[in-house]
Protein backbone atom coordinates (compact mmCIF):
# COMPACT_ATOMS: atom_id res chain seq x y z
CA UNK A 1 0.00 0.00 0.00
CA UNK A 2 1.28 3.42 -1.07
CA UNK A 3 -0.08 6.30 1.57
CA UNK A 4 -0.76 10.16 1.09
CA UNK A 5 2.37 11.93 3.25
CA UNK A 6 2.30 15.00 4.25
CA UNK A 7 5.17 17.37 2.63
CA UNK A 8 5.91 20.13 5.13
CA UNK A 9 7.71 22.98 3.05
CA UNK A 10 10.05 25.67 4.82
CA UNK A 11 7.03 27.44 5.58
CA UNK A 12 4.04 25.91 4.75
CA UNK A 13 2.45 22.54 4.67
CA UNK A 14 1.48 22.01 0.66
CA UNK A 15 -1.05 18.92 0.75
CA UNK A 16 -1.44 17.01 -2.05
CA UNK A 17 -1.73 13.22 -2.38
CA UNK A 18 0.37 10.33 -4.04
CA UNK A 19 0.22 6.80 -4.67
CA UNK A 20 2.12 6.52 -1.13
CA UNK A 21 1.74 8.70 1.95
CA UNK A 22 2.30 12.07 2.36
CA UNK A 23 5.63 12.88 4.67
CA UNK A 24 6.47 15.07 6.97
CA UNK A 25 9.96 16.54 5.58
CA UNK A 26 11.22 19.62 5.10
CA UNK A 27 11.94 20.08 1.67
CA UNK A 28 11.30 23.23 -1.01
CA UNK A 29 8.98 21.86 -3.67
CA UNK A 30 10.40 20.47 -6.77
CA UNK A 31 13.44 20.05 -5.76
CA UNK A 32 13.96 16.50 -7.04
CA UNK A 33 15.36 14.60 -9.39
CA UNK A 34 13.05 13.53 -12.73
CA UNK A 35 10.62 10.37 -11.83
CA UNK A 36 12.59 7.59 -12.50
CA UNK A 37 11.31 4.78 -14.27
CA UNK A 38 11.39 1.48 -12.88
CA UNK A 39 10.12 -1.03 -15.61
CA UNK A 40 7.23 -2.08 -14.48
CA UNK A 41 3.78 -1.86 -15.63
CA UNK A 42 1.91 0.63 -15.23
CA UNK A 43 -2.55 0.83 -15.29
CA UNK A 44 -3.28 0.31 -18.96
CA UNK A 45 -6.28 -1.07 -20.91
CA UNK A 46 -9.97 -0.94 -20.67
CA UNK A 47 -10.52 -0.25 -16.37
CA UNK A 48 -13.50 0.09 -14.65
CA UNK A 49 -13.56 2.60 -11.73
CA UNK A 50 -15.80 1.40 -8.82
CA UNK A 51 -16.65 3.29 -6.02
CA UNK A 52 -17.49 1.74 -2.48
CA UNK A 53 -18.81 4.59 -0.42
CA UNK A 54 -18.44 3.81 3.69
CA UNK A 55 -20.43 5.99 5.86
CA UNK A 56 -23.09 8.44 5.24
CA UNK A 57 -22.90 10.63 1.95
CA UNK A 58 -25.69 12.86 0.60
CA UNK A 59 -26.20 11.97 -2.80
CA UNK A 60 -25.37 15.41 -3.73
CA UNK A 61 -22.00 14.68 -2.44
CA UNK A 62 -21.92 11.33 -4.53
CA UNK A 63 -22.58 13.43 -7.95
CA UNK A 64 -19.64 15.45 -7.10
CA UNK A 65 -16.86 12.57 -7.33
CA UNK A 66 -19.05 10.30 -10.08
CA UNK A 67 -19.09 13.33 -12.13
CA UNK A 68 -15.24 14.10 -11.28
CA UNK A 69 -14.39 10.35 -12.78
CA UNK A 70 -16.89 10.96 -15.50
CA UNK A 71 -14.81 13.85 -16.79
CA UNK A 72 -11.89 12.02 -16.91
CA UNK A 73 -13.05 10.24 -20.63
CA UNK A 74 -15.69 13.26 -21.72
CA UNK A 75 -14.79 14.65 -25.50
CA UNK A 76 -14.20 17.94 -25.77
CA UNK A 77 -18.14 17.60 -27.41
CA UNK A 78 -19.79 16.70 -23.97
CA UNK A 79 -17.31 19.23 -22.55
CA UNK A 80 -16.43 22.19 -24.86
CA UNK A 81 -15.16 24.54 -21.83
CA UNK A 82 -11.32 24.73 -21.63
CA UNK A 83 -9.50 23.86 -19.63
CA UNK A 84 -11.24 20.41 -18.99
CA UNK A 85 -10.42 17.58 -16.63
CA UNK A 86 -9.96 15.16 -19.59
CA UNK A 87 -6.96 17.53 -20.94
CA UNK A 88 -5.56 17.13 -17.37
CA UNK A 89 -5.79 13.69 -17.75
CA UNK A 90 -4.30 13.52 -20.69
CA UNK A 91 -0.64 14.74 -19.55
CA UNK A 92 -0.71 10.91 -17.63
CA UNK A 93 -0.58 9.97 -21.44
CA UNK A 94 2.88 11.09 -21.88
CA UNK A 95 4.09 8.27 -19.64
CA UNK A 96 2.89 5.61 -21.60
CA UNK A 97 4.46 6.76 -24.65
CA UNK A 98 8.10 6.99 -22.74
CA UNK A 99 7.66 3.96 -20.70
CA UNK A 100 6.89 2.18 -24.48
CA UNK A 101 9.72 3.90 -26.08
CA UNK A 102 9.82 2.87 -30.18
CA UNK A 103 7.28 0.12 -29.55
CA UNK A 104 3.98 1.59 -31.59
CA UNK A 105 1.16 2.24 -30.85
CA UNK A 106 2.20 2.57 -27.07
CA UNK A 107 -0.58 1.24 -24.25
CA UNK A 108 -3.37 3.64 -23.08
CA UNK A 109 -5.55 3.37 -20.37
CA UNK A 110 -9.29 4.11 -20.81
CA UNK A 111 -11.12 4.68 -17.45
CA UNK A 112 -15.07 4.01 -17.09
CA UNK A 113 -17.42 4.64 -14.40
CA UNK A 114 -19.07 1.61 -13.13
CA UNK A 115 -20.56 0.32 -9.98
CA UNK A 116 -21.16 2.40 -6.59
CA UNK A 117 -21.82 0.14 -3.45
CA UNK A 118 -22.87 1.79 -0.75
CA UNK A 119 -22.19 0.93 2.58
CA UNK A 120 -23.74 3.32 5.25
CA UNK A 121 -23.87 1.25 8.54
CA UNK A 122 -20.42 1.32 9.16
CA UNK A 123 -20.86 -2.84 8.30
CA UNK A 124 -16.65 -2.32 9.93
CA UNK A 125 -17.18 0.05 12.38
CA UNK A 126 -16.18 3.96 12.33
CA UNK A 127 -12.24 3.15 12.97
CA UNK A 128 -10.60 1.45 10.21
CA UNK A 129 -7.28 0.10 9.52
CA UNK A 130 -5.23 -0.60 6.39
CA UNK A 131 -6.95 -3.81 6.12
CA UNK A 132 -9.87 -2.70 6.73
CA UNK A 133 -9.65 -0.45 3.69
CA UNK A 134 -8.10 -3.57 1.64
CA UNK A 135 -10.98 -5.37 2.42
CA UNK A 136 -13.49 -2.22 1.34
CA UNK A 137 -11.56 -2.62 -1.74
CA UNK A 138 -12.39 -6.33 -2.53
CA UNK A 139 -15.91 -5.14 -2.88
CA UNK A 140 -15.16 -4.22 -5.93
CA UNK A 141 -14.67 -5.91 -9.56
CA UNK A 142 -11.39 -7.80 -9.12
CA UNK A 143 -10.04 -8.13 -12.56
CA UNK A 144 -9.35 -4.62 -14.88
CA UNK A 145 -10.99 -2.33 -12.37
CA UNK A 146 -9.68 0.34 -10.09
CA UNK A 147 -12.35 0.26 -6.35
CA UNK A 148 -12.21 3.68 -4.61
CA UNK A 149 -12.82 3.67 -0.93
CA UNK A 150 -14.31 7.04 -0.09
CA UNK A 151 -14.87 7.21 3.89
CA UNK A 152 -17.47 9.61 5.36
CA UNK A 153 -16.28 12.19 7.98
CA UNK A 154 -17.33 10.51 11.31
CA UNK A 155 -14.99 7.75 10.09
CA UNK A 156 -11.06 7.32 11.77
CA UNK A 157 -8.89 5.58 9.29
CA UNK A 158 -5.39 5.10 10.48
CA UNK A 159 -2.73 7.67 10.15
CA UNK A 160 -5.71 10.07 8.64
CA UNK A 161 -4.64 13.70 8.78
CA UNK A 162 -1.52 12.78 10.87
CA UNK A 163 0.55 11.38 7.79
CA UNK A 164 -2.40 10.81 5.20
CA UNK A 165 -4.91 11.91 3.29
CA UNK A 166 -5.42 8.93 1.16
CA UNK A 167 -3.55 5.65 -0.06
CA UNK A 168 -3.21 3.94 -3.25
CA UNK A 169 -1.92 -0.12 -3.40
CA UNK A 170 -2.57 -2.99 -5.26
CA UNK A 171 -4.50 -6.43 -3.95
CA UNK A 172 -4.45 -9.90 -5.51
CA UNK A 173 -8.21 -10.71 -6.91
CA UNK A 174 -10.25 -13.86 -6.13
CA UNK A 175 -11.57 -14.04 -9.85
CA UNK A 176 -9.45 -17.33 -10.67
CA UNK A 177 -7.61 -15.90 -12.85
CA UNK A 178 -4.02 -16.69 -12.35
CA UNK A 179 -1.93 -13.85 -11.27
CA UNK A 180 -4.69 -11.31 -11.20
CA UNK A 181 -4.56 -8.42 -9.39
CA UNK A 182 -7.03 -5.46 -8.50
CA UNK A 183 -5.50 -1.72 -7.48
CA UNK A 184 -7.31 0.29 -4.81
CA UNK A 185 -7.63 4.17 -3.88
CA UNK A 186 -8.82 5.26 -0.17
CA UNK A 187 -9.63 8.81 0.42
CA UNK A 188 -11.00 10.38 3.27
CA UNK A 189 -13.58 13.47 3.95
CA UNK A 190 -12.00 15.02 6.24
CA UNK A 191 -14.08 18.13 6.97
CA UNK A 192 -14.58 17.64 10.71
CA UNK A 193 -11.20 16.03 11.61
CA UNK A 194 -7.89 17.75 9.25
CA UNK A 195 -9.32 19.90 6.37
CA UNK A 196 -6.43 21.82 7.11
CA UNK A 197 -3.74 19.26 6.37
CA UNK A 198 -6.13 17.60 3.53
CA UNK A 199 -8.94 20.31 2.55
CA UNK A 200 -6.31 22.77 1.73
CA UNK A 201 -6.99 25.60 -0.45
CA UNK A 202 -10.28 25.54 0.86
CA UNK A 203 -9.52 25.63 4.20
CA UNK A 204 -6.74 27.83 6.10
CA UNK A 205 -3.52 25.32 6.71
CA UNK A 206 -2.16 23.88 10.20
CA UNK A 207 1.15 25.30 9.37
CA UNK A 208 2.63 28.60 7.34
CA UNK A 209 0.63 31.76 6.27
CA UNK A 210 -2.86 31.99 7.12
CA UNK A 211 -4.16 33.15 3.93
CA UNK A 212 -8.08 33.20 3.34
CA UNK A 213 -9.15 30.07 1.78
CA UNK A 214 -10.67 29.80 -1.58
CA UNK A 215 -14.13 29.05 -1.95
CA UNK A 216 -14.78 25.45 -2.90
CA UNK A 217 -16.54 25.06 -6.05
CA UNK A 218 -19.31 22.92 -5.48
CA UNK A 219 -19.37 24.43 -2.28
CA UNK A 220 -18.64 21.28 -0.18
CA UNK A 221 -15.23 21.40 1.04
CA UNK A 222 -14.58 18.19 2.57
CA UNK A 223 -15.84 17.13 -1.14
CA UNK A 224 -13.45 19.18 -2.47
CA UNK A 225 -11.16 18.24 -1.00
CA UNK A 226 -11.42 14.80 -1.79
CA UNK A 227 -11.61 15.50 -5.13
CA UNK A 228 -7.82 16.84 -5.01
CA UNK A 229 -6.80 14.36 -3.44
CA UNK A 230 -8.53 10.96 -5.54
CA UNK A 231 -6.94 13.24 -8.54
CA UNK A 232 -3.96 13.13 -7.37
CA UNK A 233 -4.02 9.41 -6.04
CA UNK A 234 -5.42 8.34 -9.80
CA UNK A 235 -2.45 9.67 -11.61
CA UNK A 236 -0.20 7.59 -9.27
CA UNK A 237 -2.29 4.66 -9.66
CA UNK A 238 -2.04 5.05 -13.21
CA UNK A 239 1.49 5.55 -13.64
CA UNK A 240 2.72 3.46 -11.00
CA UNK A 241 -0.26 0.92 -10.13
CA UNK A 242 2.36 -1.81 -8.55
CA UNK A 243 4.81 0.14 -7.21
CA UNK A 244 7.22 -0.38 -9.95
CA UNK A 245 6.40 2.18 -12.41
CA UNK A 246 7.39 6.01 -12.23
CA UNK A 247 8.21 7.27 -8.85
CA UNK A 248 11.06 9.12 -7.38
CA UNK A 249 12.13 8.26 -3.83
CA UNK A 250 11.63 5.58 -1.40
CA UNK A 251 9.71 2.70 -2.88
CA UNK A 252 6.95 2.65 0.34
CA UNK A 253 6.58 6.74 0.46
CA UNK A 254 7.56 7.91 -3.44
CA UNK A 255 6.49 10.66 -4.99
CA UNK A 256 4.32 10.46 -7.97
CA UNK A 257 2.91 12.39 -11.12
CA UNK A 258 0.59 14.54 -8.71
CA UNK A 259 2.58 14.35 -5.53
CA UNK A 260 5.94 15.30 -7.06
CA UNK A 261 4.10 18.89 -7.31
CA UNK A 262 2.35 19.78 -3.64
CA UNK A 263 0.29 22.46 -3.46
CA UNK A 264 0.45 23.52 -6.96
CA UNK A 265 -2.63 24.07 -8.83
CA UNK A 266 -2.06 27.19 -11.24
CA UNK A 267 0.78 29.37 -12.41
CA UNK A 268 2.73 31.57 -10.05
CA UNK A 269 1.93 29.14 -7.08
CA UNK A 270 4.52 28.97 -4.14
CA UNK A 271 4.43 28.17 -0.47
CA UNK A 272 0.59 29.16 0.90
CA UNK A 273 -0.20 30.53 -2.65
CA UNK A 274 -2.21 27.85 -5.22
CA UNK A 275 -1.67 30.28 -8.05
CA UNK A 276 -3.34 31.91 -10.50
CA UNK A 277 -7.05 30.12 -10.96
CA UNK A 278 -10.43 31.00 -12.40
CA UNK A 279 -13.32 31.98 -10.30
CA UNK A 280 -16.90 31.47 -10.52
CA UNK A 281 -18.47 34.85 -10.96
CA UNK A 282 -21.49 33.45 -9.08
CA UNK A 283 -20.14 31.17 -6.38
CA UNK A 284 -16.84 32.43 -5.86
CA UNK A 285 -15.43 28.89 -6.64
CA UNK A 286 -11.94 28.61 -7.14
CA UNK A 287 -11.12 25.81 -9.79
CA UNK A 288 -8.81 24.89 -12.83
CA UNK A 289 -10.74 22.15 -14.69
CA UNK A 290 -14.33 22.00 -16.31
CA UNK A 291 -16.19 18.98 -15.64
CA UNK A 292 -19.26 17.03 -16.85
CA UNK A 293 -23.01 18.15 -16.04
CA UNK A 294 -21.21 21.71 -15.87
CA UNK A 295 -19.40 20.86 -12.79
CA UNK A 296 -15.85 22.54 -11.48
CA UNK A 297 -13.22 21.24 -10.05
CA UNK A 298 -9.86 22.34 -8.67
CA UNK A 299 -6.88 19.81 -9.66
CA UNK A 300 -3.55 19.45 -8.94
CA UNK A 301 -0.96 20.07 -10.88
CA UNK A 302 0.72 16.63 -12.52
CA UNK A 303 4.65 16.17 -13.35
CA UNK A 304 5.44 16.18 -17.09
CA UNK A 305 8.14 13.80 -17.75
CA UNK A 306 9.35 15.02 -21.40
CA UNK A 307 9.92 18.60 -19.60
CA UNK A 308 10.44 17.84 -15.99
CA UNK A 309 8.15 20.41 -15.21
CA UNK A 310 4.71 20.99 -13.15
CA UNK A 311 2.28 21.59 -15.52
CA UNK A 312 -0.77 23.39 -14.36
CA UNK A 313 -4.14 23.71 -16.45
CA UNK A 314 -4.17 27.61 -15.87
Amino acid sequence: MYPLVFKLFLFVSLLQISISARKLAQDEPNQFQSLKYHKGALLSGKISVNLIWYGKFKPAQRAIISDFITSLSHSSSKTPNQPSVATWWKTTEKYYKLAAGDKTPSPSLSLTLKSQILDETYSLGKSLTDRDIRKLASKGDQYDAVNVVLTSADVAVTGFGMSRCGTHGHARGNTGKRGSKFAYIWVGNSETQCPGQCAWPFHAPVYGPQSPPLVAPNNDVGLDGMVINLASLLAGTATNPFGNGYYQGPQNAPLEAASACPGVYGKGAYPGYAGNLLVDATTGGSFNAYGANGRKFLLPALYDPTTSDCSTMV
